[in-house]
């Protein structure tokens, strides 16, 4: 019981860690300019650089085989312990990151 509630703690912290990476206020972007640079203030923590690190259940993005509109959607609004997006990324900054994740499919 000690160790799950321990764990449980464990993932709340990554997850507020993730959700503040970005830095800027809620309902404000940030002032970035390449789907790299808002990969790594936002998601490098939980995805790792690579996209493969698998912190607190983040799945390995190099074998995503969602759409373009699929992962946009998932960055706007989160999914299982992934928190969403919109409104702190601008449509076209969660573009951006979807380009780069592309970037980072083993597949290419």
């Amino acid at each position: 019981m000690k160790g799950a509630a321990l764990a449980g703690s464990a993932l709340l912290v990554v997850l507020v860690a993730c959700s503040a990476s970005i830095g800027a206020p809620s309902g404000q972007a940030g002032p970035v300019e390449t789907g790299a640079e808002i990969f790594r203030a936002a998601c490098v923590m939980c995805h790792g650089a690579d996209g493969r690190s698998g912190v607190a259940g983040a799945k390995d993005l190099t074998t995503s085989n969602l759409s373009r509109g699929e992962m946009a959607a998932v960055v706007a609004n989160g999914k299982g312990a992934m928190i969403g997006f919109k409104g702190r990324l601008t449509s076209a900054q969660i573009d951006l990151v979807v380009e780069h994740v592309r970037t980072l499919h083993r597949d290419q």
